[in-house]
């Protein structure tokens, strides 16, 4: 098994092209049911990622009614590839979505929600090792963002594929998960 960046990112992203539409839909389903036991309901915003179904990413929507049956503030965010930042906005019933030139799907108007104001941010990911480190698509941006967060925000990586031993090349402006949730279990760091 690899160990630096690169070379999972390569792995993980040639293990989700394996992945079936229905593999997909059912491990999303048990990672929001995993999600259930963690310690996080108590808060009022949510940060979700809305999935790039082309990446093979989790599917969300489970989520999305988790937090609405729980009555939560639901943000998701649109991302401004020449400044690598993310702007949020609360998710309403008036939130048009649209995808992006990179098929990621995005608010087009909506309430501004401050990064500081929210309490859990559940993090898209290819990999994650047993000590909370992260593996991205490489761009920077949830590092970015989940450096603008308060110290105390809860950070949930989400992923098909279990922890691997350790990720090498991990650099001290990465931000470290408290969570990751995985199909079969979740990971507290």
């Amino acid at each position: 098994m690899p160990t630096n960046k690169k070379e999972l990112r390569i792995h993980y992203k040639n293990l989700r092209k394996e992945l079936t539409e229905e593999n997909i839909e059912e491990k999303s389903l048990e990672i929001s049911n995993q999600l259930i036991s963690l310690p996080i309901w108590n808060k009022t915003y949510y940060h979700v990622f809305l999935p790039i179904e082309e990446q093979k990413e989790v599917n969300t929507e489970y989520i999305l009614h988790l937090l609405s049956g729980k009555d939560k503030e639901i943000v998701i965010s649109k991302s401004d590839f020449e400044t690598r930042i993310m702007t949020h906005f609360l998710l309403t019933d008036n939130t048009k979505i649209k995808k992006n030139e990179y098929n990621i799907p995005e608010p087009v108007n909506g309430l501004p929600v401050p990064s500081q104001t929210i309490e859990v941010v559940f993090v898209p990911l290819l990999a994650f090792d047993v000590f909370g480190n992260r593996i991205g698509y490489g761009k920077g941006f949830y590092d970015k963002f989940l450096a603008e967060c308060k110290p105390e925000t809860i950070k949930i990586g989400l992923s098909f594929f279990e922890a691997v031993a350790q990720i090498d090349d991990v650099f001290e402006s990465d931000v470290k998960l408290d969570y990751c949730v995985t199909p079969e279990k979740a990971y507290r760091f």
